[in-house]
């Protein structure tokens, strides 16, 4: 499910040029488009879809170089709001 709204979030906001839906989940985003603003982007959305908000020291550019990056930030993130 994550990966999903992940992949969902990246193809509204990523700008990317390649289909989000074929990426490999290890796939450096930044080699196939993403930007500096477009990771801004991305990341308010994931912020609305996952109702957390990213900590100063998440804002890195590793933190969005890949899906299988942005799930380990966002399990991280959902599990501290459940704890």
């Amino acid at each position: 499910m994550t990966d999903d709204v992940i992949r969902a979030v990246l193809a509204e906001h990523g700008r990317l040029a390649v289909d989000v839906a074929a990426l490999d989940p290890d796939a450096d985003l930044y080699q196939v488009g993403l930007t500096s603003h477009a990771s801004v982007n991305v990341m308010l959305a994931l912020e609305d879809s996952f109702d957390f908000e990213f900590p100063e020291q998440m804002l890195r550019k590793r933190t969005f170089e890949s899906i299988a990056a942005i799930r380990a930030v966002v399990d991280g993130l959902t599990r501290a709001e459940v704890d």
